[in-house]
């Protein structure tokens, strides 16, 4: 997911957009990648956050991973695995994890090795997506990025443009 991100932060920054998709469409150009974050409509939010909790959910309940024979990473399972969705009704046309097959003929210490790697990744992912936040936010607090990461003057820590528990609601 940081990986994710960290892309997603590079490519909004850059006004880099799908022509069909209409809710890119509707955001202006030329804002810095949390602006962009502001700018977009707060079920395209929920949509992104809830998508997240699905996958997280279902990389950490027992009954998938006990399925594949696994066990939670911190029952000492392997870090890094994320299981298949072969327990879903509907059919997913692959794995998240090596989604091509390119791994099946490995040892088990190359897949080991794969993924303290993708762990490290990530970890790297989430160093420069704070970066990022942290000079926009900041200018001038990460030196490498001084510059080139354009200001933000929004609140980085508000993810929607109102809070949903004292929203007035509209029955």
């Amino acid at each position: 997911i940081a990986m994710a991100g960290f892309v997603g932060y590079i490519v909004h920054s850059n006004d880099i957009r799908w022509t069909f998709d209409k809710v890119a469409a509707s955001v202006p150009t030329g804002l810095p990648a949390p602006a962009v974050w502001d700018a977009i409509p707060d079920i395209a939010k929920w949509q992104i956050i809830l998508f997240v909790g699905v996958m997280e959910s279902w990389r950490e309940n027992k009954v998938v991973l006990e399925a594949e024979g696994q066990k939670h990473y911190m029952s000492g399972g392997k870090p890094g695995y994320f299981p298949s969705f072969d327990l879903l009704p509907h059919p997913v046309p692959f794995p998240l994890f090596d989604p091509f097959g390119i791994s099946k003929r490995a040892t088990e210490e190359k897949k080991a090795k794969g993924r303290l790697a993708e762990i490290n990744n990530g970890r790297l992912a989430m160093i420069g997506l704070f970066g990022f936040l942290s000079e926009a936010t900041v200018p001038g607090s990460v030196p490498f990025l001084k510059g080139v990461v354009p200001a933000y003057t929004g609140e980085v820590m508000a993810p929607f443009t109102q809070n949903i528990f004292t929203a007035p609601t509209a029955l």
